[in-house]
């Protein structure tokens, strides 16, 4: 199975975006060629092309000596960024509106990708001296290339989106301009070892055709230094040593014998070494512990996922010499850490870190859709990862650049890559989709070599856990075979898994993961049953199937007569849901929206009704599998909610949308994975506590009480002097009766922690019901389990109205604001507002985003106040004065200013 920001509004012509827009740009009447990319001669140099022009073949009569000669005229061809795809320029270039807008995408011709795109890119050299080579990955689906009018490579073999490639065209560069040109062939992701989309979206008319990666033109002398990394071994449990082994590849590629002297330094120890090479001859030099003991370490600097430590890095420089004069360098950063993933007694797969246990909770990770490159924005993404207390991102396919990884490593976060499913990539597997073709002999030496490609490239990021060569499918023997050779050719590092599902592969077995949705909507209670989906063992991709955005995101993303369907009509096709049958509507969703809480009067009532919805739900997922980590029988392991993010304006499977907008989903998810946390058991009405802080706790005070919707106490029970164990272990502070006099079908769950000064460290606020939600186990399907009898918890559509006053004010240090809410309710009643909701918007109304809160979305009762920060970039505010804009279930909106 498997699944932004920013509107192409305001794209560069360098692929980057400037931020989500409303204003869209003009169609240019002249086309202006990209800039000329000065490569040094610097040994060792490896500059990437600055950007390209872009022509579709079908409008291109000359020949290709001609194309990829110095001179010539692109006259009419669309700039292109050094990383896009054919559609990405061309919605750069404003040849087409905002694709992510109602239906506006199902404009766009798709015949015009059926043929091939040139892309040209011209460099200067001053020195041809130095050898040049072309060194690069990333085309989709495959290219014929050419340097200054001469063919230097086939697309026979230049194929697969993550093949690497280095093409010696020394002979053919001279002084002054040179050019590179692309014949790029159109992708087709059932056909071909590249990308695809499956139902995440509404896959794009070009289907991703083009350069997504960058191309580098290296300059180096007559000995090259290639596949330079580090082994790296700590002592665990102790963490004491670290034993590193430096490797690297010495290839002589002259005609002439040389001696090399290979020298260079890691972790404060000088390496050298002298290298006889043969002409043409290749050799691995290798530094041991054993010949340089610096290289045995005391003390290591350990790095951890965020909240567990510290994220220290380590830089490996080398260099290879010949009589004297530079020939090539290399540099890596990496960390040091032990991952280790065994199968647990009930065949789970368990991950520790730096010999810790260590829950994985997740989400998957969408690119954007046209495979843009923004790093800002993916910072703003991770980062909000670790804002909702997640510490794993898994990708499926469409692995990102070296700078992803890079800010995974600088942050924290740990990365699942992996093969995506359900197109070429399992085409040949047993149990595989039926989509992708059967692989033939071209294939396999494609698979391994993107298998080679992408371990040399991932290995060093201490961010990176494993490697999933299998998603729905495992491998089969060849495959498998191929796959590992590859790894272990690359002295990969960590562990490798045979599928996302549960799958074995003949070598490595049983994947200990599980892949039994559901991705369609289920009760809260579903996720406590130890079955399916359930908290237990491993659920490599699960949620409750739709996460409908904000009302602000519905409103940019669809027209007025979209959103009138959205609510009214459950059974409608939404083209902003998924290209599948089974995703294509909101039936399920909605029937239970309408069950549990009453049908919508108006599109403001759905939303607000799916986001109570939402929160209820993705916090019970996150919040099940926290409090069965540690159980003795069958417990959790991992879950990876599907999905993080949606590369796309979407209705489903995001815990944040396109536009970085926070509602139900990511709230409920923040709130059940925060440290120190107090939580309702579904199953068995316990309170538990679960502390996901490396150290225990100290006396803790729980209090749980029940409450009419009116605010009327039903029901209050306080426990003192409990203690909790750390790294993720739970303690249960009470069980709540199984009845409660003249309590009503529909009631709210209060439930405070304090610490041993009375300091508030968690609170939690649930509505539920006297009749529980009834799952039909039997009929489950591969997507959900059906839903007999809903919760009744209409009950609150009756809660009176309760005002909340809000002050606010924000101060400024350098880049960055922070504006202080504070929020009480100030009604003379005692009903609660239910899941008070805090924006920050500017002075035309519109959300600033991004933005970390401290909390949002809080209940309160009568008297009550909480003091919320947020924090976000001041230019985000586009030069107006913040506002804070507050609503909530019951709580009237009202803006007031935050200056």
């Amino acid at each position: 199975m498997g699944a932004v920001l920013l509107s192409l509004l305001g794209t560069l012509a360098t692929g980057a975006w400037a931020g989500p827009r409303d204003q869209r740009p003009a169609p240019h009447e002249h086309r202006h060629a990209p800039s000329v990319t000065h490569v040094p001669a610097t040994a060792g140099s490896a500059t990437p092309l600055s950007g390209y022009a872009i022509r579709s073949t079908a409008d291109v009569t000359d020949s290709a000596a001609a194309v990829s000669s110095p001179g010539y005229r692109a006259d009419g061809w669309y700039p292109a960024g050094s990383r896009s795809t054919v559609l990405a320029a061309l919605l750069a270039d404003g040849v087409y509106p905002d694709p992510f807008h109602s239906t506006d995408q199902q404009k766009i011709p798709r015949d015009d990708f059926q043929v091939p795109w040139w892309y040209r890119s011209d460099f200067t050299v001053e020195d041809t001296g130095p050898r040049t080579r072309l060194d690069f990955s990333g085309v989709v689906s495959a290219a014929d290339v050419y340097v200054n009018g001469h063919q230097v490579a086939g697309a026979a073999d230049v194929t697969g989106a993550y093949t690497r490639h280095e093409l010696d065209i020394t002979s053919l560069v001279r002084s002054g301009t040179n050019t590179v040109a692309f014949r790029v062939r159109p992708n087709d992701p059932n056909k071909h070892l590249t990308m695809g989309w499956l139902d995440w979206l509404q896959p794009p008319p070009d289907r991703n055709m083009g350069l997504v990666r960058d191309v580098l033109v290296r300059r180096d002398g007559p000995v090259v230094l290639r596949d330079a990394h580090v082994v790296g071994e700590l002592a665990v449990p102790a963490l004491d040593t670290a034993d590193l082994t430096v490797r690297a590849r010495a290839r002589n590629d002259s005609g002439t014998p040389v001696t090399a002297e290979v020298t260079g330094s890691v972790a404060g120890t000088r390496l050298t070494r002298s290298v006889p090479l043969a002409a043409h001859e290749t050799k691995t030099v290798t530094f041991s512990p054993a010949d340089v003991p610096g290289l045995h370490l005391t003390a290591p600097k350990v790095w951890w996922p965020a909240g567990m430590g510290g994220q220290p890095l380590y830089d490996l420089d080398l260099a290879v010499s010949v009589s004297g004069a530079v020939s090539d360098t290399a540099h890596e950063r990496f960390g040091i850490r032990d991952v280790r993933a065994p199968l647990n007694a009930d065949g789970a797969r368990q991950y520790r870190i730096n010999g810790r246990r260590l829950l994985i909770k997740g989400g998957g990770w969408s690119p954007d859709e046209f495979l843009r490159w923004d790093a800002g924005y993916v910072e703003d993404r991770l980062r909000y990862a670790l804002d909702l207390g997640l510490n794993t991102i898994r990708l499926e396919g469409h692995i990102e650049p070296d700078e992803f990884f890079d800010l995974a490593d600088r942050l924290g976060v740990l990365t699942l890559p992996g093969w995506e499913c359900c197109d070429k990539w399992e085409g040949q597997v047993n149990g595989g989709s039926e989509s992708g073709e059967k692989w033939t002999e071209s294939d396999y030496p494609v698979a391994k070599a993107s298998m080679a490609a992408e371990a040399a490239r991932l290995r060093r990021h201490p961010s990176v856990i494993s490697f999933l060569i299998g998603s729905d499918a495992a491998p089969d023997a060849r495959i498998e075979k191929d796959y590992l050779d590859a790894l272990g050719a690359a002295d990969w590092p960590v562990p490798v898994v045979p599928a996302a599902s549960d799958r074995s592969s003949p070598q490595l077995g049983r994947s200990g993961m599980k892949m039994t949705g559901p991705y369609e909507w289920v009760p809260p209670d579903y996720w406590y049953a130890k079955r399916e989906g359930g908290a237990t063992g491993f659920n490599s991709e699960t949620s409750a199937g739709p996460d409908i955005p904000t009302l602000d995101t519905l409103r940019r993303m669809m027209t007025p007569a979209e959103l009138d369907t959205l609510w009214k009509d459950p059974a409608a096709r939404q083209y902003h849901r998924s290209p599948s049958t089974v995703f294509g509507t909101l039936k399920i969703y909605d029937a239970a929206l309408t069950g549990r809480y009453g049908a919508p009067a108006g599109l403001t009532d759905y939303v607000r009704k799916a986001q109570l919805a939402q929160y209820e739900n993705v916090r019970a997922q996150y919040e099940a599998y926290g409090r069965n980590a540690t159980d003795a029988s069958k417990p959790a392991t991992g879950v990876i909610y599907w999905m993080f993010n949606s590369g796309w304006t979407s209705l489903h499977w995001q815990l944040v949308d396109r536009y970085l907008d926070q509602g139900g989903a990511y709230f409920g998810a923040k709130k059940a994975n925060e440290p120190l946390h107090i939580q309702y058991s579904y199953d068995d009405r316990s309170v538990v506590v679960v502390n996901n802080r490396h150290g225990s706790t100290g006396p803790l005070t729980a209090r749980a009480t029940l409450f009419d919707p009116d605010g009327t106490q039903r029901y209050d029970r306080t426990v003192t002097g409990m203690t909790v164990d750390g790294d993720g272990a739970h303690g249960t502070a009470l069980t709540l009766p199984s009845s409660v006099s003249g309590l009503p079908p529909t009631y709210l769950l209060r439930l405070t922690l304090t610490d041993a000064d009375g300091r508030e460290v968690s609170r939690n606020v649930y509505w539920l019901s006297t009749r529980a939600d009834k799952l039909d186990w039997a009929h489950t399907d591969w997507y959900y389990t059906p839903v007999t009898g809903y919760a009744d918890l209409r009950g609150l559509t009756s809660m009176a109205r309760v005002p909340v006053s809000a002050a606010a004010s924000t101060v400024t240090s350098g880049d960055t604001s922070t504006t202080t809410v504070t929020v009480r309710t100030t009604g003379d009643g005692r009903t609660p507002s239910l899941l008070t909701d805090v924006h920050l918007v500017d002075a035309q109304g519109r959300p600033v985003l991004p933005v970390r809160w401290s909390d949002n979305e809080v209940s309160l009762w009568p008297g009550e106040t909480a003091t919320l920060t947020a924090t976000y970039r001041t230019a985000d505010l586009h030069g107006s004065a913040p506002r804070v804009r507050v609503s909530g279930w019951n709580t009237p909106e009202r803006t007031v200013p935050a200056a």
